[in-house]
């Protein structure tokens, strides 16, 4: 290798992966807030993705910009190239390279998925027993020495309000009701019901999935988390959000017609916050949800004008001690 090609290989090593390295940093921005443990996992591993995808095409473009530059052919060379055959060598370095790449990128994602303790497809979380292994194992270390660093440096916060004198047991599921097309959402605090989900941070969420009807899907962006819920099984569930502030729940499958409507806020709140919003709703009369689906349908049941297609009547709007902010 002469002098030339081994200046262009260094430098465009450096460059290549400069780039990639700041693509990889550039993936977390694509992304809404990281809102749970679980957030941080997944996108560490979609960075750990976006460099090596980064590094691959970066590294493919390179290599044909520099062989139009610098290896073409004579204006009016017509001529056949050397009748070059195989390399053994150069066959066994890119069948070698990308067999460890699938061994790395399978390697690290079930240590993901190990730490979030997700189970295998046939188990479905079905009747899991409450305890399984936490996903703040090594992430919940850094995300709480960057806190702490932070509080450091800022000014001391003002020390929060006493916790009301209820008790409340967070290991306990909360009961997530899905049907076409409604949330609801049931806590173990003297049946309180809501189609509002409230959690508290910094705290082991539990939940427990089921179906009233068809095949639905808990799903909320800022927590990366997403699952199935699977008619005539109740599924365990969990997750532990790091960030108060509202977010929004929607329905990953396709449910029927009104599919699209059937969101819902997720509060995180602080412990005591939680604690007092329960409170609260408890003494509060159980009234119907206002229900966009079944207002939609009664629309269209009602109008003169027929489209002929056919939709399933929505469930009735669920009875809930708190009806939520929408």
């Amino acid at each position: 290798m002469n002098i030339r090609n081994l200046s262009a290989l260094t430098v465009g090593t450096v460059v290549v992966t400069a780039a990639s390295l700041w693509m990889g940093q550039q993936a977390y921005s694509w992304f809404p807030v990281q809102a749970t443990v679980e957030a941080q996992l997944i996108d560490d591993l979609f960075s750990f993705l976006v460099v090596l995808a980064s590094f691959i095409f970066f590294a493919v473009t390179a290599a044909l910009l520099y062989a139009v530059a610098f290896h073409r052919a004579a204006e009016h060379d017509t001529s056949d190239g050397p009748p070059i055959e195989g390399n053994i060598t150069l066959e066994v370095v890119w069948t070698a390279i990308p067999i460890v790449l699938v061994i790395w990128i399978a390697g690290y994602s079930y240590q993901i998925y190990d730490q979030m303790s997700i189970r295998g497809p046939m188990e479905h979380h079905l009747h899991m027993p409450m305890g399984m292994e936490s996903a703040e194992a090594a992430p919940w270390d850094g995300l709480w020495n960057k806190n702490k660093q932070e509080s450091e440096t800022s000014e001391p916060a003002p020390a929060p309000a006493p916790a009301p004198d209820i008790n409340i047991d967070t290991t306990q599921p909360i009961n997530v009701i899905a049907r076409q097309w409604s949330w609801e959402f049931r806590y173990p605090y003297k049946n309180v019901s809501s189609t509002e989900l409230h959690i508290p941070v910094n705290e082991r969420v539990h939940l427990a999935l089921e179906s009233e009807d068809v095949l639905h899907g808990f799903f909320v962006p800022a927590f990366r988390v997403k699952q199935d819920i699977i008619p005539k099984n109740k599924i365990d569930f969990e997750f532990t959000p790091t960030r108060e502030g509202t977010y929004r729940l929607m329905d990953s499958q396709f449910s029927g017609t009104y599919f699209a409507t059937m969101e819902a806020n997720v509060v995180v709140d602080s412990l005591e916050n939680y604690k007092n919003w329960l409170k609260q709703a408890a003494n509060q009369k159980p009234a119907p949800a206002i229900n966009q689906a079944a207002t939609e349908y009664a629309l269209t049941k009602d109008s003169p004008f027929k489209t002929g297609w056919q939709s399933v009547e929505p469930a009735a709007p669920p009875v809930v001690n708190y009806t939520g902010r929408d």
